[in-house]
């Protein structure tokens, strides 16, 4: 099922970019590494980058139990999280008619404590997880101080919708034949090669996990 169309969520600007079905919306949360989330402390908007994941329809933010940010999502207030992938900056023959190509999703909701060990484990691996997958299974996993001075919060992912712009420019029909170069400069985040800790022991390789490490899906 799609998410319903709202005052909030409905795409206003350049509407056919728009998308509102679950699928488009988790493959981009799923992919991107960083979402934003948007708070108000009083009469300040607030807006702190942070590490999430999803699990179902929920998206999962952590941090530390001093944390404004999940403070402020714990106590049920409304909050808006954004995300947001670059794949190519686009150059038309006019500077109007520029862009980017992106996929972004904004989700509006209220967050939940989650207050049950287990789930709370649960919700840190699907971050290690969303991060590299395969580390939550050699790393050493959270004590009980470790978890104890950890926040997580859910999120119910049931008003969002996606904005997704590709391909090449959209000139205007008299500007195409102007001696411009017009394309599109493909973007990607791609990992380099990996470097050690220099404490790092001589006898530990390279895990599997780490040297075939991709974003791309």
């Amino acid at each position: 099922m799609g998410f319903p169309k709202t005052d909030l969520n409905q795409i206003k600007r350049h509407p056919k970019r728009g998308a509102y079905d679950r699928d488009a919306a988790y493959e981009i949360i799923d992919e991107a590494l960083i979402c934003h989330v948007g708070i108000l402390e009083q009469t300040q908007p607030v807006v702190i980058p942070t590490i999430h994941a999803r699990i179902g329809d929920k998206l999962l933010l952590h941090g530390s139990s001093a944390s404004r940010l999940l403070n402020y999502a714990r106590s049920g207030k409304p909050l808006c999280v954004t995300i947001t992938i670059i794949d190519g900056i686009v150059l038309a023959r006019s500077l109007f008619n520029h862009s980017m190509n992106y996929r972004s999703v904004v989700i509006f909701g209220r967050g939940e404590l989650v207050e049950d060990d287990e789930e709370r484990m649960t919700a840190l691996k699907a971050v290690s997880n969303h991060l590299i997958p395969g580390r939550w299974e050699e790393a050493r996993h959270p004590n009980h101080k470790e978890l104890k001075a950890t926040k997580v919060v859910s999120i119910p992912i049931t008003e969002a919708s996606a904005k997704i712009r590709g391909g090449p420019p959209k000139d205007e029909e008299e500007d195409r034949e102007l001696p411009v170069w017009a394309g599109v400069i493909p973007l990607r985040l791609q990992p380099a090669k990996p470097e050690a800790d220099p404490q790092l022991g001589t006898d530990i390789s390279l895990p599997k996990y780490v040297s075939d490490y991709v974003r791309l899906k």
